[in-house]
């Protein structure tokens, strides 16, 4: 059996942050192979969105702005790098033009993935691709557990008549059987809606919901405590709307509403995940037009790492 082989982000001594490849973290790039533990995966589709658009920009722009992290998480210990095998294997090739062919290409390219035995870590994109991804997942793993954390439940039946948007990928992915509906957690959901009843379709699925105003003025290693006993047991995906935190953080994305998560709510949500069957993440919804300090992309860059030091496998030093 050959030696594993782990790939290391370019240091900042070696390259200077500024230069070196346009990859997450300065990973090297590699073709998919069931020699890798982890990837990195954009999926640069807006085709989905229904207000600002611009998610199609965010890999580029979050690979671009994870160019200042480090391979060791000093807060938590996690050392991902020397434990898994880990790269960046460049985009879906998606149809700019048609957005059922661009689902089909992105199921396609993640069945693949999950063949190879790889945990995508996905950086979209518009939260639509979130169902091609499940339906691969599931194909693989069964029916998966997840914590979703978003400002919008996204279980609309349609939209402008549409059955696959951005607002409708976890009605989709219910209705096709690819969650596990007792092990989903939406987290930070809030806002102005249509009725009072907004949230009731998710909760008699099964759904936990934990609305913002639940989040506000307190840690959330509590609530993580209840979300572990209610996901564990099985394959669990992460999917983290950058919306999900409040706009004074995260002002770069499509559809923005007040009173969110902190950055620090979001990092204590993804760490909370730790020991749990993580077979998937993604972040989405990064508008890079609309991010002129490009802080939500250096906060996306940030929060797809932390999803990397919590998969099984990775080691943990102690401190």
């Amino acid at each position: 059996m050959a030696e594993k082989k782990f790939y290391s982000p370019l240091g900042g001594n070696e390259m200077p942050r500024f230069g070196g490849p346009a990859t997450f973290m300065r990973l090297p790039a590699v073709e998919l192979s069931d020699e890798l533990d982890a990837a990195f995966i954009g999926v640069p589709f807006d085709i989905g969105t229904s207000n600002r658009p611009g998610a199609r920009l965010a890999p580029r722009e979050i690979r671009d702005e994870s160019r200042m992290l480090r391979p060791f998480n000093v807060s938590t210990g996690a050392d991902p790098f020397n434990s898994l095998t880990v790269a960046d294997i460049g985009d879906v090739p998606i149809n700019t033009f048609n957005l059922l062919k661009s689902i089909d290409i992105i199921e396609s390219f993640y069945n693949e993935v999950a063949d190879c035995g790889v945990v995508p870590l996905t950086l979209g994109g518009d939260h639509t691709i979130a169902l091609p991804i499940l339906r691969a997942l599931a194909k693989k793993h069964g029916p998966v557990g997840m914590v979703h954390i978003d400002a919008h439940a996204d279980v609309n039946d349609d939209m402008f008549g549409e059955q696959i948007a951005h607002g409708t990928p976890f009605r989709r992915a219910v209705e096709e059987g690819l969650l596990d509906c007792n092990r989903v957690v939406q987290i930070g959901l809030r806002g102005t809606g249509y009725s009072a009843d907004e949230y009731d379709w998710s909760r008699d699925q099964g759904f936990r919901v934990v609305t913002a105003e639940e989040c506000w003025h307190k840690s959330l290693a509590p609530l993580m405590e209840e979300v572990r006993e209610k996901v564990g047991g099985g394959p669990v995906h992460i999917s983290f709307d950058i919306d999900g935190l409040d706009p004074a953080y995260a002002p770069g994305t499509g559809t923005a509403e007040v009173g969110g998560l902190t950055v620090m709510q979001g990092i204590e949500i993804i760490r909370g995940c730790k020991g749990l069957n993580i077979v998937g993440g993604d972040l989405v919804e990064v508008s890079p037009p609309f991010d002129t300090s490009r802080a939500t992309s250096v906060v996306a860059a940030n929060l797809l790492y932390e999803m990397l030091c919590v998969l099984p496998g990775v080691n943990y030093h102690s401190r």
